[in-house]
């Protein structure tokens, strides 16, 4: 089978565009393209979109992207940025991106709760073949490095629970770009280990606010663990 590709968690406060979508000239994402990418259905519900976030937007989200010297997920609450990386947060827990993916992966998400978290670097122990927790519905992953020319840290989709090579489709961690799953028992991931800084972030709906707060405490614990290692 045809391999796809592209080349190129604490709860989060309600976004400022709740209740309405943002126009065209401010948003930072591409909800004109999340519109028209057709979802993948087999092995497991996936789509992916290179250029999510709009060009323009770019330059500012680097610049205020938070310092993140460790590795490991970040949640928000235990970094310190600038303003248009808030932006880029409000939108990615906002309504119109919750009730857009809702539509695609004909889902109820109304009452679900949003965490999001970041990374700033992968170890090389990251990247194992996995599965997310039974607590998360979607995943979506946002990338934002300038580029990727390493064989390491590129993410795949997986038909297997032991080999890495059994690609469905391989997302390089390229500026802007997203890859977006339903968190089946069957929707395995990973990516060939590479250390150094890269990029992400991730966003999760979740089945209940329990699991969104096991989600802070278990990452606002490792967080705290790590600025006192550091």
């Amino acid at each position: 089978m045809a391999t796809a590709s592209y080349s190129p968690s604490v709860s989060v406060a309600a976004s400022p565009f709740v209740g309405s979508r943002p126009s065209t000239s401010t948003a930072m994402l591409r909800y004109d393209l999340l519109a028209a990418t057709p979802v993948i259905a087999e092995p497991f519900e996936y789509f992916m979109i290179p250029q999510f976030i709009r060009a323009e937007h770019l330059d500012a989200i680097q610049r205020d992207f938070p310092a993140i010297k460790e590795g490991g997920s970040f949640p928000l609450a235990s970094l310190q940025f600038g303003p248009a990386f808030r932006q880029l947060t409000d939108e990615l827990v906002g309504e119109p991106l919750r009730a857009a993916l809702a539509k695609k992966f004909d889902m109820d998400l109304s009452d679900r709760p949003a965490t999001l978290t970041v990374r700033g670097r992968t170890r090389m122990k990251d990247g194992q073949i996995h599965t997310d927790s039974v607590t998360k519905l979607i995943t979506v992953l946002v990338y934002l490095n300038r580029d990727w020319s390493n064989t390491g840290g590129r993410l795949r989709l997986l038909r297997s629970a032991t080999n890495l090579e059994d690609v469905i489709a391989e997302v390089p961690p390229t500026e802007g770009s997203m890859v977006a799953f339903r968190c089946r028992p069957n929707a395995w991931h990973g990516h060939h280990p590479h250390d150094g800084p890269r990029r992400s972030m991730q966003l999760n709906y979740v089945t209940s606010a329990s699991a969104s707060r096991w989600s802070s405490i278990r990452h606002g614990v490792s967080a705290m663990l790590k600025s006192f290692r550091g």
